[in-house]
């Protein structure tokens, strides 16, 4: 008996003892932040998620190239008979090869004890195998100014003189050949595929021109034409922002949506009802509603005053309102749709700020010629412009409304469940391809819907942007793993829609993000629509988003500010809400 105390007494603190050690092991895990260049590690050694000063990791006794035009490579190019462009070529490689491998991952680290100002010395271990010797091997790392597996060195550098690559200068959005000297000295300029250069992108004059003819010379680029933004089917119409092709927002309301809704306000004869997220004064919207006011057209508004709310000019709006109504607690008001006369309605993704209206951010956005549609919408507007919001709202009418060919079914958060009830079951039914351009995923059964959908054979593919690709409950990585291909943007501008199309023939889009929050406790909105040749319009838009997005951040994220995310330097913008703007964010600027 006495025995077996003693063997029972050990087994417990054999098991202690494993625990502990597998706990002392895991913890001593650390996560990439950020990778600066192939050598240079951003590292969270303090657990805070953010870069603090003493986490940048330098790579021991290894050289390698990069894209970053900042960085002087001379030296390593000469000891390889490189040309420059070659250089940055197989730099450009390097990069993307650092980045597949570490970005987002979670690494140990062996320390050499060398430190400089900069950062501290350290090979990193990944898979239970060197980085250092990964990158030896791969053909793109050198010691002492030389390759130690030269046959690798030679395929990438085969491959590397095959691509196009040019610089383009985010600030005057011009590109350049790879050994322009404009180029070369820009100080927001980036490598990037020639194919992903946007329509509006202007050759340099200098390193583009045809000295024979003095012409300018485009034929090296092909670039993908612009997608056209808008398409009707008689009492609707559906407007998308791109956000590849505007990378400074402005308050100029230039947008095809924007001017829908300035269209609306002017024809308004009695009221306009607004039920907003987040508010920017635009000059010709404000002064439209001021003119509506005094010719005598009543303005309601609902909004937002959560905690975490963005939009501090959303005041300036409200004191225009005959009536206005805010819950002020924790839970959005998220809602973006505006009734007209009761009458027409405006709905979709799009927040009333400046960053929205302009088409700097991609947004889905519908225009609705139906007194059935606004009736709904009036129907739910009352309840909180009478201050009852969330829960405590009543269901309202459930109707499917036609309009021609198409058919329309408003939804709202927090009562109808819109995810569970409507979504999924739409995904479930999918037979063809789902097709998901999304601000955010982090539902947990639709993450399981998707999936399932992918195993049975469905085309699953979906664009997120890149502020929540590693945000705690995205399910990224999840999808990834089941082989569901899933895009990170990499502009300045927020894929903020809030969609999915399926198979040529249904388009759910609204306010509602697809989250827990979204669906069972803010305040919004979503339609269902069925139409065919909607849903293959907003399909080609999607495939051409796709198109312009690299292959690369199929497997990896990018900052939404830094110098891979094209136009977030020079936007005036915090993309990542860290609360610093363009050079004054780390990923913005050069490191040397």
């Amino acid at each position: 008996m006495q025995f077996g105390k003693i063997i029972s007494i050990f087994i417990i603190l054999a098991l202690l003892t494993g625990f502990t050690c597998f706990e002392v092991y895991r913890k001593s895990d650390k996560y990439v932040l950020d990778v600066v260049r192939p050598d240079i590690i951003q590292v969270d050694l303090n657990g805070n998620k953010i870069v603090d000063n003493g986490e940048t990791i330098c790579i021991p006794q290894i050289e390698t190239f990069t894209s970053d035009l900042a960085k002087n490579q001379d030296k390593l190019a000469k000891n390889l008979n490189l040309s420059n462009k070659d250089a940055i070529k197989l730099g450009y490689f390097s990069d993307d090869f650092a980045e597949s491998l570490l970005s987002g991952k979670r690494i140990k680290l062996k320390y050499t004890g060398e430190t400089n100002p900069n950062c501290k010395f350290a090979d990193i271990i990944i898979d239970n195998e060197s980085y250092r010797n990964k990158l030896l091997k791969s053909g793109l790392g050198f010691y002492k100014g030389k390759s130690l597996s030269k046959n690798e060195y030679k395929k990438q550098l085969a491959k590397a003189k095959k691509i196009n690559l040019v610089i383009l200068n985010h600030r005057s959005n011009k590109y350049h050949k790879l050994d322009c000297k404009y180029g070369l000295v820009a100080r927001d300029a980036i490598v990037i595929p020639a194919r992903q250069l946007t329509k509006d992108a202007k050759p340099c004059k200098f390193c583009h021109i045809n000295k024979k003819t003095d012409t300018l010379k485009k034929t090296s680029v092909i670039a993908i034409p612009a997608y056209p933004l808008a398409i009707s089917n008689g009492s609707l119409k559906m407007y998308l922002t791109d956000l590849t092709t505007k990378l400074k927002p402005d308050r100029k309301c230039s947008s095809l949506a924007c001017r829908e809704i300035l269209t609306q306000i002017n024809q308004a004869h009695e009221s306009i009802d607004i039920a907003l997220y987040g508010w920017d004064v635009i000059p010709e919207i404000h002064n439209a509603i001021l003119n509506a006011k005094s010719r005598g057209v009543k303005i309601r508004i609902v909004y937002d005053t959560s905690a975490n709310n963005y939009y501090p000019e959303t005041k300036e709006i409200v004191k225009i309102a005959d009536k206005s109504a805010t819950e002020g607690k924790q839970i959005l008001m998220h809602n973006k749709f505006i009734i007209f006369d009761e009458k027409k309605v405006i709905t979709g993704s799009m927040n009333f700020s400046e960053t929205d209206f302009s088409g700097f951010n991609s947004n889905c956005l519908f225009f609705i010629n139906s007194v059935e549609i606004a009736h709904i919408y009036l129907e739910e507007f009352n309840q909180m412009i009478n201050g009852k919001f969330h829960n405590a709202k009543a269901s309202v009418t459930h109707k499917t409304v036609l309009l021609g060919n198409t058919k329309v079914t408003p939804f709202f958060s927090p009562k109808d469940r819109i995810i569970t009830t409507n979504v999924i079951p739409l995904v479930e039914n999918a037979k063809t391809y789902i097709y998901i351009p999304t601000f955010i995923l982090t539902h947990d059964e639709l993450a399981s819907s998707l999936i399932r959908a992918k195993q049975r054979g469905v085309d699953v593919k979906i664009i997120i942007d890149a502020t929540n690709t590693f945000a705690s409950r995205s399910k990224v990585k999840l999808l990834r793993q089941a082989g569901i291909p899933v895009k990170v943007e990499n502009y300045a501008g927020k894929v903020h829609s809030k969609s999915i199309i399926i198979d040529d023939r249904y388009i759910i889009a609204g306010s509602m993000n697809f989250t827990v929050s979204g669906e069972t406790k803010n305040d919004e909105n979503a339609l269902i629509i069925d139409d065919e040749r909607l849903a293959r319009y907003y399909r080609g838009f999607f495939e051409y988003l796709w198109k312009k997005i690299p292959d690369k951040y199929l497997n990896q994220g990018v900052r939404a500010e830094g110098k891979y995310s094209i136009g977030s330097c020079t936007d005036g913008i915090d993309n990542n809400y860290d609360g610093k703007i363009d050079m004054e964010d780390k990923g913005c600027r050069n490191h040397n």
